[in-house]
C-alpha cells in the first residue's frame, strides 16, 4: 500500500485525463466505400453493344424495305431507245425486247435484255440499265460496215464478221477473202495496203489471203497485185515508186504486177505499149 501511493504524482481533482502518445502523429482522413470498391469494365459490354445494334438495324431496315417493296417495285411503264440508228428499226428492236415488257422494276433481268440485243445482227453493243421509278433505258451502237466478207457476211471496222441476212446494197464495199481465223488480220492488212495506194487515187475492191499465206489484190481500176507471203508492205512500196516513175502512162495496159520477186517486179500487159518502158525489154523491172 505504501509502495503504490509512493508512485502516484499529486494532481488536481477530478477525471482521470487519457495519456497522450508520444512522438508525431498524422491525421488520416478514410475514403468512402464506393471509392475503394474495384470499377465495372465497360469494353467488354460495348464490344457486345456494337453488333447488336448493327444487327437490330439490319432487322430493321429489312422489314422496312420488305414493306416498302411491293410500293416500289413498279412495273415496267416505258422502254426507252437511244442511238443513231440506220440499219435496225426501232419497231424491230421493240419486238425483240417484248418478252421483258412484262416484268418488274427491280426484277426486270437487265443482262437478259442486253443479250437478246446484241443477238440482232446490226447491233454490235447494247447497254441497259433501270431508270426510276419505272422505265428501262436501251442505248444501241450499230454495226459499222467497212467490208464484205466472202459471199455472206459483211466486216466491221474491227475485223468481226456480222451476217445481216441480205448483203444486197453492199455490192460498192471492197471484198476480202481468206480463213475465218484471219479476218482481223486480213482487215488490218487492207486499211494499210489502202492507205499506200491512196495517193495513186487507187482504191482496193478485193484483198484475198490464201491458204499457203499469199496476198491478192485488186485494184478499182481492174489492176491485179501479186504479193506473195512475205514483206508486203515493202512490195507494195516498191510498186508505188516504180508506178510513179514508170508505168502511170501506161496504166491502161497493164494487167497484172507481180511483187513477188525480191528485188524488183514484173509487169502482165494487156496489149503491148507501142514504145516499151526504158529498162524493161524483158517485161520485168528491175
Amino acid at each position: 500500500m505504501i509502495a503504490l501511493l509512493r508512485h502516484q504524482r499529486p494532481g488536481p481533482a477530478g477525471p482521470l485525463r487519457k495519456p497522450v502518445p508520444r512522438g508525431a502523429s498524422r491525421l488520416v482522413v478514410r475514403e468512402p466505400l464506393r471509392k475503394r470498391l474495384p470499377r465495372p469494365s465497360l469494353s467488354g459490354l460495348k464490344r457486345l453493344a456494337w453488333p447488336l445494334l448493327l444487327l437490330a438495324l439490319g432487322v430493321g431496315a429489312h422489314d422496312l424495305g420488305q414493306r416498302l417493296l411491293p410500293y416500289a417495285d413498279q412495273p415496267i411503264a416505258r422502254i426507252s431507245v437511244q442511238g443513231d440508228l440506220h440499219y435496225v428499226s426501232r419497231v424491230a428492236v421493240a419486238k425483240q425486247v417484248e418478252p421483258f415488257a412484262d416484268a418488274r422494276f427491280f426484277s426486270v433481268d437487265l443482262e437478259a435484255m442486253r443479250s437478246a440485243l446484241e443477238q440482232m445482227p446490226w447491233i454490235a453493243e447494247a447497254e441497259v440499265r433501270r431508270v426510276w421509278p419505272d422505265q428501262v433505258l436501251i442505248r444501241l451502237e450499230e454495226q459499222l460496215p467497212v467490208a464484205r466478207w466472202g459471199d455472206e457476211a459483211l466486216l466491221n471496222h474491227q475485223g468481226q464478221a456480222f451476217a445481216p441476212g441480205e448483203l444486197a446494197g453492199y455490192e460498192h464495199l471492197p471484198k476480202l477473202w481468206g480463213p475465218q481465223r484471219a479476218q482481223q488480220q486480213i482487215m488490218r492488212q487492207y486499211e494499210l495496203l489502202s492507205q499506200l495506194l491512196r495517193p495513186l487515187d487507187f482504191t482496193v475492191t478485193r484483198l484475198e489471203l490464201r491458204e499457203r499465206g499469199s496476198w491478192y489484190l485488186t485494184t478499182g481500176q481492174g489492176l491485179e497485185l501479186l504479193l506473195g507471203r512475205d514483206h508486203v508492205v515493202e512490195k507494195m512500196r516498191r510498186f508505188v515508186s516504180v508506178y510513179e516513175k514508170a508505168l502511170k502512162e501506161h496504166n491502161a495496159n497493164i494487167a497484172r504486177v507481180d511483187l513477188r520477186y525480191p528485188n524488183g517486179l514484173a509487169v502482165a500487159w494487156r496489149e503491148m505499149p507501142a514504145a516499151p518502158v526504158p529498162g524493161d525489154s524483158a517485161g520485168a523491172l528491175q
